[in-house]
């Protein structure tokens, strides 16, 4: 028995139920809304790990430790932020003594240079118009991308940004796509858009820059990214929410890749996606959109030829009524009042997420 007079992960498993620890049950052992804990998981990174044969994702044991770490740092007046980080630097191995324990301080140690920001996306098919269009003020232009450490322990198939970029410049298609598989599958697409995809794009870019070449490295890494995103899909749960979110590009628009990372992850909370894809004509979005009635559209433009936002105004209203979501940097400034412009990877989702409450 748990702590709080629940089965543990392996007692459930054994029982038959499905194993590790559902959010409602972390929730309750916490004193944390659940709420609160998909927030932490969507901001921080610091959520459920595994998934179940249901295809739910499950709290195991060391996520509960981390969250534990994490709400007791909190309590202590540390930020949330300050707290993940914390919360999720590896543990020492037996026998060995933490930093703080051993007078080398307890604060969390600064990132790392160069480590691309939590809100950045990343650019896909086609030479890069900008390194990084949505990283957070304060990132660090021309510094390589530093190895990363992996959260948590005893996950020998998870490769750092150095070794996915080098496996990708080699055109590596088998290290590629197993380090793509293991990353979405171990934690999940926001931690692996992050952690990995930002900075293996953001060497490509700086080698299309520096040298001219990269094309080929580029297009090869943004084809298995969007294979691997979809074989990730597929393992998604059964959608909770009766009404699907329709996820296209401005007319006009090639680039997808963001498309793709959206619906993946989104998938992952129950959304049921429907991604109509490159340059998708307005009249075919307002077509699909009086036939499905979604809940939302995300609209992606990443330059400035294709972010006019007078045709937004021209898209159906529903009954109920479905927001309209703008991301990507082609967007211009001028967009009706009626639309939400995200600039963020995680503020997308929280877009989403927030009509379907």
């Amino acid at each position: 028995m748990t702590r709080d007079g629940g089965p543990g992960a392996g007692e459930n498993a054994a029982a038959g139920e499905e194993p590790g620890y559902g959010i409602g049950a972390v929730s309750r052992r916490l004193g944390v809304p659940a709420s609160t804990l998909r927030t932490w998981n969507l901001r921080y990174g610091i959520g459920p790990s595994r998934r179940s044969p249901g295809g739910h994702r499950r709290y195991d044991d060391a996520d509960l430790r981390r969250l534990e770490e994490m709400n007791r740092l909190i309590r202590t007046g540390m930020p949330p932020a300050d707290a993940a980080r914390q919360a999720l630097r590896p543990r020492p191995a037996s026998g060995e003594r933490p930093a703080h324990a051993a007078g080398e301080g307890a604060a969390a140690p600064p990132e790392p240079a160069g480590r691309p920001e939590s809100s950045g996306w990343p650019q896909s098919h086609g030479p890069f118009d900008s390194p990084r269009p949505f990283d957070r003020p304060g990132s660090q232009e021309g510094t390589a991308p530093p190895a990363l450490t992996v959260r948590a322990a005893g996950e020998p198939g998870l490769p750092s940004a150095v070794m996915l970029a080098r496996a990708a410049s080699a055109l590596d298609v088998a290290t590629v796509s197993a380090g793509l598989d293991a990353a979405l599958a171990g934690h999940g697409v926001v931690w692996t858009w992050e952690r990995l995809v930002l900075p293996v794009f953001a060497a490509i870019t700086r080698r299309q820059r520096d040298t001219g070449a990269g094309i080929d490295v580029e297009h090869l890494f943004s084809d298995r990214l969007q294979a691997a995103l979809a074989r990730f899909a597929a393992r998604a749960p059964s959608p909770v929410h009766p009404r699907p979110v329709l996820l296209a590009g401005a007319e006009e628009e090639q680039h997808t890749l963001p498309i793709h990372a959206l619906a993946a992850a989104l998938g992952t909370f129950g959304v049921d996606t429907r991604v109509l894809g490159a340059r998708t004509p307005y009249t075919a979005l307002a077509d699909a959109m009086r036939r499905l009635g979604p809940a939302a559209v995300f609209v992606w433009s990443q330059t400035r030829e294709t972010g006019d936002p007078a045709p937004l105004v021209g898209l159906p209203g529903l009954r109920p009524a479905c927001r309209v979501v703008a991301g990507g940097p082609g967007w211009r400034d001028d967009l009706p009042t009626q639309v939400t412009r995200v600039n963020t990877f995680r503020d997308a989702i929280s877009a989403v997420m927030t009509t379907l409450r």
